[in-house]
């Protein structure tokens, strides 16, 4: 049957036919969002993304010529030398003379002084003799002058009996008036015996000698002040080992400060050989003297230290120097390897010399140059290398260890930068 054709749509149809149109036109929308979105996102990244690869290219062929490295480690065949030489260390020379054989040496001098009080060990009896003053009276009528010698007597009235210390002369009595005026003079006295009983108050005094005769009552004595200084007992006294012993003790003590106060002079650089020191007493003395009566007493000493000491590294120098005059051409020493010792065999402090006895020894090993060697292993793979260096040192080499880097890597880079020899000691 024949389609109908219609001019006019009726509204139904019109409207089925709208909304099928509708929903086509929606469709093709989301169809076609994901690729307008990927065409965006793609437009962006593109240019970002392309220049990091070619940073990245540009980099890692950059790095696959730069990095490169050798290390070429040898260790050379080190011999044992040993030496044993005299020297001396002379204060009158100021440099190292390795054909006379002599090093620079210093003088150090300081000085102590010490004092110290020790007891006195001594003991003795001691008898203090009471003394004083009295006025001796002459009255004697016809006026006469008496003498006495030193030594007279005279007893106080309570009975102790003093002697007179020197020669008595009394003038002679003077009228006045029908009165007899006594001539009179002063007299020390000094008691008989020791002890405190004589130790009397003033008194009375009368001359026992001229008991029995007219001159016993007209002569007489008294004194104005007591008599002091009678005592008896046990008392310290300084001996003869007091002294000396003083005297050691207070020596070695000075001398040790003296030494400690030398050593504080000299700086680590310095070596001071114990037999390098020389001490001297300059003064030892005490005022009091042996049997003297005292609880202790002063002593005093005076110390002198001396020394004589040289550089540590001028008598290393110069072995190192002796050391390399007896090497074969080409040879250098093992700095590491060396090894000294010495003594001072005779020494004269005051004369600025000491002679020094010294054994040392050092390795020593065939001179490589580390730059020319390198220079000839550009290029050359780990057994090149290895050939290379035999042929050019030979025996004096024991052992050769190669290491390439990065581990792509499998010879030696062309730039001489690149290739570090280095030297190894076992």
């Amino acid at each position: 049957m024949p389609r109908k054709i219609y001019d006019i749509k009726p509204p139904k149809v019109a409207r089925k036919i709208e909304k099928e149109i509708k929903t086509i036109v929606a469709d093709d929308k989301k169809k076609r969002a994901p690729a307008r979105r990927k065409k965006e996102t793609r437009s962006i990244w593109w240019p970002v993304s392309t220049g990091i690869l070619v940073v990245v290219l540009v980099v890692c062929t950059y790095l696959f010529f730069k990095l490169p490295k050798a290390e070429i480690s040898i260790w050379p065949k080190v011999n044992i030398s040993n030496f044993a030489q005299t020297i001396v260390a002379d204060k009158s020379v100021d440099s190292i003379n390795l054909t006379k054989a002599v090093i620079p040496a210093q003088y150090f001098q300081a000085t102590k002084t010490s004092s110290q009080d020790f007891p006195a060990t001594g003991s003795a009896s001691n008898e203090g003799m009471a003394s004083g003053t009295i006025t001796v009276y002459n009255k004697f009528d016809p006026p006469t002058p008496f003498n006495f010698k030193a030594g007279t007597h005279f007893m106080s009235d309570s009975g102790k009996l003093f002697i007179a210390m020197q020669k008595v002369s009394i003038p002679a009595a003077k009228r006045s008036g029908g009165k007899i005026i006594p001539g009179s003079v002063q007299v020390k006295i000094q008691a008989v015996s020791s002890g405190t009983d004589y130790n009397i108050a003033p008194a009375s005094f009368s001359i026992p000698g001229l008991q029995g005769t007219p001159y016993y009552y007209s002569i007489y004595a008294s004194s104005a002040s007591a008599m002091t200084g009678g005592y008896a007992g046990k008392v310290k006294k300084v001996t003869d080992d007091d002294i000396q012993g003083a005297k050691d003790i207070l020596t070695k003590k000075t001398t040790a400060d003296a030494v400690s106060a030398l050593k504080s002079q000299i700086s680590s650089d310095y070596v001071l050989l114990d037999n390098a020191v020389l001490s001297n007493v300059s003064s030892a003395s005490t005022q009091a003297k042996s049997g003297t009566i005292a609880e202790d007493f002063n002593y005093q000493v005076t110390v002198q230290a001396s020394a004589l000491a040289f550089k540590k590294s001028d008598i290393e120098q110069f072995a190192k120097n002796y050391i390399i005059s007896q090497l074969p051409n080409g040879e250098t020493i093992l700095d590491n390897s060396f090894k000294i010792s010495y003594s001072a065999t005779t020494v004269d402090v005051s004369g600025g010399k000491e002679t020094l006895s010294l054994n040392f020894s050092s390795g020593a090993y065939q001179n490589i140059d580390k730059n020319s060697m390198a220079l000839s292993l550009l290029g050359e793979n780990e057994n090149q290398i290895k050939q290379t260096i035999k042929s050019n040192l030979g025996d004096q080499v024991d052992n050769i260890k190669v290491s390439f880097w990065p581990f792509w890597v499998s010879s030696a880079p062309n730039r001489q930068s690149a290739v570090n020899v280095i030297l190894k000691f076992k």
